[in-house]
């Protein structure tokens, strides 16, 4: 599958000042996909290693963390020669070995013509370690699919093209608008998790196929994730996990007049109150990339994270497909994009996720008494806000409140209509996103 990330790949391969990489991500994301793809078509050979799959491999960081010694060895192990100038090295699972992480400083200390890659599904968990390699490293981040990453994926390229070209002074052509909202409709079934991306590929030609198909393996992805934080976390601390996680959903669905709410504290795990309580199971959570945290504020300024409160905020799922399988959803009711109160938090989740994958990794909302704005981004010095509507409606007393109050040069709406522009007020196709900078 052709994804963005790519070019931030290119971009690392070719920096003068090139660093170890670590590309983060939730599990089944396609990290490891795409650094084999990436490592065998830029570079002479593509070494794998997997620290997970085979303990020994820890052994050879156990004497000491000299990258000449640690490549010796691993060619040994690979029965391979590994050309530092001309090949790239992948550590995949490397939480699974601290020891590892913690070399990648010695390796862009002692040996930075090496193209050495990181990744791990839990490594958000792992980097609070004391001996990380602090300023020795680069991050990426890769996210599920976004909704042009979707459209490549499942053989409609000149649709994604005009999502990421298509000149937002005009609107779009209405055929073309017309499309793209139904394949919207079905991103939100299918979400942008690879595997489930595949399988509807592979069956789009008989719908109700493809998502029955599609709804199993997103359960299965469900039960894996679970499996995970059972097999990471000890017997309490999982449980506590699982509950927090499940109910991110359930509240979602207690959204009123279509937006979502707070997220209650109290309700979050039976029998905990408090946020300290049920501060180890969100970060832990968060760390896995599971969840999108969103600070909600009641006054602005510049930088917004300096009128957050860690306590108030509101959470959504790192992939709006799996927000449906979990929230029980029928694909049919995402389809005829008819479910009431629903479409408003299912609009806001693919929002937050969306602005994740386009690199706003920490977004806010804005609420004040009788008002809400349901996203903030902070860009260049200017504070925007993005007003989500399901539908066609696009009128906003919110956004009428929050712009009388703080004056934006400029605020988004996002909805079911085509692109329109109204003074400072920009009125964008919800599936257009991504664009929000442009």
């Amino acid at each position: 599958m052709k994804r963005n990330l790519t070019k931030s790949l290119n971009a690392w391969k070719s920096s003068a000042n090139r660093k170890p990489l670590i590309l983060k991500g939730a599990r089944q994301v396609g990290k490891t996909h795409i650094l084999k793809e990436f490592g065998g078509a830029a570079f002479s050979r593509c070494h794998y290693l997997n620290f997970e799959e085979d303990e020994r491999l820890g052994r050879i960081f156990e004497q000491d963390l000299k990258p000449q010694r640690i490549i010796d060895e691993l060619q040994f192990y690979l029965d391979q020669v590994i050309d530092r100038q001309q090949d790239m090295v992948i550590f995949d699972e490397i939480q699974r070995c601290p020891k590892a992480l913690t070399s990648l400083k010695y390796f862009s200390e002692e040996m930075p013509e090496l193209a050495l890659c990181a990744a791990g599904s839990l490594l958000g968990v792992t980097l609070h370690m004391e001996s990380f390699p602090v300023g020795k490293v680069q991050f990426l981040d890769m996210h599920p699919l976004s909704f042009d990453e979707f459209l490549d994926g499942v053989g409609r390229e000149r649709l994604a093209e005009l999502v990421r070209q298509h000149d937002l002074a005009k609107p779009i052509p209405e055929m073309a608008h017309e499309q793209l909202w139904e394949l919207w409709k079905r991103y939100l079934v299918v979400g942008g998790l690879p595997e489930a991306v595949n399988h509807y590929r592979e069956r789009q030609d008989n719908l109700y196929e493809a998502v029955q198909i599609v709804r199993k393996t997103q359960r299965d992805l469900l039960d894996a994730y679970l499996a995970d934080i059972a097999k990471h976390c000890g017997k309490t601390n999982a449980l506590h996990i699982e509950r927090l996680w499940r109910n991110v959903p359930a509240q979602l669905a207690q959204a009123q007049n279509g937006s979502a709410g707070k997220f209650k504290l109290r309700e979050g795990i039976p029998g905990i109150r408090g946020y300290e309580r049920l501060a180890a199971p969100l970060d832990w959570l968060e760390g896995a990339n599971l969840l999108i945290r969103v600070p909600i504020i009641e006054n602005i300024g510049i930088p917004l994270s300096g009128y957050a409160k860690e306590n108030r905020f509101k959470l959504y799922i790192f992939d709006i497909g799996l927000l449906g399988a979990m929230s029980g959803i029928a694909p049919a009711t995402f389809l005829k994009y008819d479910f009431g109160s629903y479409q408003g938090y299912i609009a806001e989740n693919y929002v937050a996720q969306e602005l994740r994958a386009a690199g706003d990794k920490i977004i806010y909302c804005w609420q004040g008494r009788t008002a809400e704005v349901e996203f903030l981004l902070e860009k260049g010095g200017e504070i925007i806000p993005v007003e989500v509507k399901s539908g066609r409606v696009t009128q906003s007393k919110s956004l009428k409140v929050y712009a009388e109050r703080f004056c934006p040069p400029k605020m988004f709406i996002l909805s079911a209509k085509n692109i329109n522009h109204s003074n400072n007020r920009h009125y964008l196709p919800l599936y257009m996103v991504a664009r929000l900078e442009d």
